[in-house]
């Protein structure tokens, strides 16, 4: 029986060793199993382009909490300038107001003190009919029993008598009336005096209205006249000058049939040359009755005449001369200037065919350097299965 307790207590304990093995390799399980299953969400995370990022930009947070601390604040500051400045057009418009009033209260009280001073009730027409004086200041009609105004028959001495009440009444009545008219017939003529001032204001501007439009076409007309007045000038001018010329060849026409007359009537074409001899000198002639000149002058004349054609002559050889110089001068510039056109055009076929040149050799340098780099450097590219190692694992 002991060694069966023996027994069963290593089996029960072989049992319990057996359990508690079991339990740790469950427990390893399942931290592996949630190891994989953190490792999938992280790459899911880490994979998704929304989900990326890792925890939270706290300087950008901060950043934007300033800006929008510094924003109201901004803003706090700017409701307070508007305040300032609401309270400040509420004091000026209070102190304008108040400003206003006084200027008010001080029209009133000048007003109220030209009315003291220069129209004081006394000197109002009806002052009499409510003056609190009048009776007190009054004549009665008797001063005493022994008033010299009033005889033995005046009957003066009895109470309440008062014979002139009617008649003063009525006086008054009339007087009110007429105070009453007054007052309407001035309150009529200022109001006809304002009427009459705004139809003459109104007048005044229709008629400066009027005056502009008429300076405006009197301008115009004077603009017009003065343009006619040019072109009648100019006319005038014209036919002046027209006139003028006329009366110049009517004075020559007169003045060469005068002289043919004079010649046909004179002496000059007459026959006998002694005519001319003037009784003052052999050397001299008389020039109305010139009859020409004689066959030595006229060979003198002929000479000069030929002097002349051969000095002109030789001036116009002169001047073909400096013509040709000046055309011979004028050819060898174009020339010149031919010349340095093609040299410069040759200079410049020259530098683009240098520059061509350099773009040659720079190209073969850049095409050297390409296979170079694609023959000796770039020797070994990556394959798609060198990309495809990465992202792979969330390490």
């Amino acid at each position: 029986k002991q060694r069966e307790r023996e027994v069963g207590a290593g089996e029960a304990s072989g049992a319990k060793m057996h359990k508690v093995d079991l339990q740790l390799e469950s427990k390893e399980a399942a931290a592996l199993e949630a190891r994989r299953e953190r490792e999938k969400q992280r790459l899911s995370r880490i994979f998704n382009a929304r989900h990326r990022t890792m925890g939270v930009d706290v300087e950008a947070l901060r950043s934007q909490v300033e800006e929008r601390k510094l924003r109201e604040e901004m803003e706090k500051r700017r409701d307070e300038t508007y305040d300032a400045e609401r309270v400040l057009c509420d004091r000026v418009a209070q102190m304008l107001e108040e400003e206003e009033r006084q200027r008010v209260r001080r029209l009133h009280q000048a007003v109220q003190e030209f009315r003291e001073q220069e129209q004081p009730p006394a000197t109002r027409r009806e002052w009499d009919l409510y003056n609190p004086e009048g009776l007190r200041r009054d004549q009665p009609a008797r001063v005493s029993d022994y008033d010299p105004r009033c005889g033995p028959a005046s009957l003066q001495r009895f109470a309440g008598e008062d014979l002139a009440l009617p008649t003063r009444r009525r006086l008054q009545q009339e007087q009110q009336g007429r105070s009453l008219e007054e007052q309407r017939a001035e309150r009529q003529r200022a109001l006809a005096d304002t009427k009459y001032a705004d139809t003459l204001e109104d007048k005044k501007r229709v008629e400066l209205d009027l005056r502009a439009q008429q300076l405006a076409l009197l301008e115009e007309e004077c603009r017009r006249a003065k343009d006619l007045a040019t072109a009648d000038y100019n006319q005038a001018q014209a036919a002046e000058a027209a006139e003028q010329h006329r009366l110049a060849c009517q004075r020559e026409q007169d003045d060469n049939q005068a002289e043919i007359h004079n010649h046909l009537t004179g002496q000059l074409l007459t026959e006998d040359p002694a005519v001319a001899q003037s009784p003052l000198g052999p050397h001299r002639i008389l020039t109305d009755r010139w009859k020409g000149m004689s066959p030595e002058q006229v060979e003198a004349v002929w000479k000069a005449q030929e002097e002349q054609r051969q000095e002109n002559q030789r001036l116009r050889e002169a001047e073909r001369q400096r013509e040709a110089e000046w055309e011979a001068q004028r050819q060898l510039a174009a020339r010149a200037a031919l010349a340095l056109e093609e040299e410069e055009r040759l200079a410049r076929l020259q530098l683009r065919k240098g520059l061509d040149a350099y773009n040659q050799q720079l190209a073969q340098e850049q095409r050297a350097q390409q296979q170079y780099l694609q023959k000796e450097v770039y020797t070994n590219p990556p394959s798609a299965q060198y990309h495809l190692q990465f992202n792979t694992s969330s390490r």
